[in-house]
């Protein structure tokens, strides 16, 4: 294998990698006292200061109309897509883990297939061994989502572990919107951010043709989700203290989320897209949860339980059985192979009359 040829599997490794340190440094900083929605607020001011030179310099001369109708769309996007999925994960991180939020990201493409297939965005064929793959994932997804939230089972300690930056006990902030801090409202709050983080990444596709300036775009929601975040923020924090950033894993985890995240694993997604395809990169994402699971225990202390474990395992399962179904399916379409045998023209008639380029809702960003 030639240098060229090993270029996209280590760049997953990279992405997957700088997500495994958003969700230490995420948790990190939640530990040593960050409101989770002051935090959700830097990140995006962060994000449109670092990318609004770049999509000025990159994109102005052949910046589209900006029509009012499309400007509102954006606005709903960047308020369920980015706005409050990153609050409701927020504060479910401290309620939960990191190893949690990386095990949960493995249903991510399963839901954004679910969700593209009641927008029509997507086929489902039940009768075809690639649609009963696909039913099997989201329902072996649907188990180990049970599993994570109303099983833990014994706990799996590490014998020699470290606490980041020596903090041997968990301070949780002040939150005045859930009284109550327990596993399973995290993990509900964790699920429904992953949700309307698909929500986005399903319905984006229809603002793109109507604006596809990408760069522009992610900037703009950005933008307007550091409106909306600071109009939470300022709504649910009073205290000033709150709002002070000082040399600490808080600035660390304020520019690394806005900066690093957004801005260099937006580029290297794309590219890996662009050179492997959407499949590929969706594959690797059970990589940030082998990642999390053994720095979160070295680095910040946390304790596995054996819930949380076959969780995980039973997502990434899921996440294989979808992918595997859709991948499955392509290429039968693609070769013009009929998926059933009993009415084989017709299916054939069908999915050559269905061949059209389209967007994959899978992996986007």
């Amino acid at each position: 294998m030639t240098m060229d040829e090993k270029k996209p599997y280590l760049a997953v490794l990279l992405v997957q990698a700088i997500y495994t340190v958003m969700f230490l440094l995420s948790k990190a900083a939640f530990n040593v006292g960050m409101n989770t929605f002051v935090f959700v607020f830097y990140r995006q001011a962060a994000a449109t200061v670092f990318l609004a030179p770049l999509a000025y310099f990159f994109e102005r001369k052949n910046a589209p109309p900006l029509p009012l109708v499309t400007l509102c769309k954006i606005f709903m996007l960047s308020l369920f897509g980015i706005t409050l999925s990153l609050n409701f994960y927020g504060v479910a991180l401290t309620y939960t883990s990191a190893s949690l939020a990386a095990a949960t990201t493995n249903c991510l493409p399963v839901i954004t297939f679910f969700l593209a297939v009641l927008f029509r965005m997507e086929t489902l064929k039940l009768k075809t061994t690639p649609g009963i793959a696909k039913i099997a994932g989201i329902t072996i997804c649907m188990a180990g989502a049970a599993a994570i939230a109303f099983y833990r089972g014994p706990t799996l300690k590490l014998l020699l572990h470290h606490h980041l930056l020596g903090h041997t006990h968990t301070q949780q902030p002040q939150l005045h919107v859930l009284p109550t801090k327990t596993w399973k409202t995290g993990c509900f709050l964790m699920f429904l951010s992953n949700f309307f983080w698909c929500f986005w990444l399903v319905l984006q596709g229809g603002v793109m043709k109507s604006y596809p300036s990408k760069l522009l775009l992610t900037t703009l929601q950005c933008f307007l989700s550091s409106i909306q975040s600071f109009v939470i923020a300022i709504a649910l924090v009073r205290d000033p203290h709150e709002w002070q950033l000082g040399w600490n894993v808080k600035l660390l985890s304020v520019a690394y989320c806005g900066i690093v995240v957004t801005g260099v694993t937006y580029y290297l997604q794309a590219w890996v897209i662009e050179k492997k395809g959407p499949v590929f990169l969706a594959m690797s994402t059970p990589l940030a949860l082998v990642f999390t699971i053994f720095s979160s225990a070295f680095l910040l202390g946390e304790i596995i339980s054996l819930g949380s474990v076959l969780g995980g395992i039973l997502l990434v399962g899921g996440l294989y059985s979808v992918l595997w179904g859709k991948n499955k399916e392509q290429k039968m379409d693609d070769d013009g192979i009929c998926l059933t045998g009993d009415e084989a023209e017709k299916e054939c008639a069908e999915s050559k009359g269905s061949m059209e380029t389209k967007s994959d809702p899978i992996m986007l960003v």
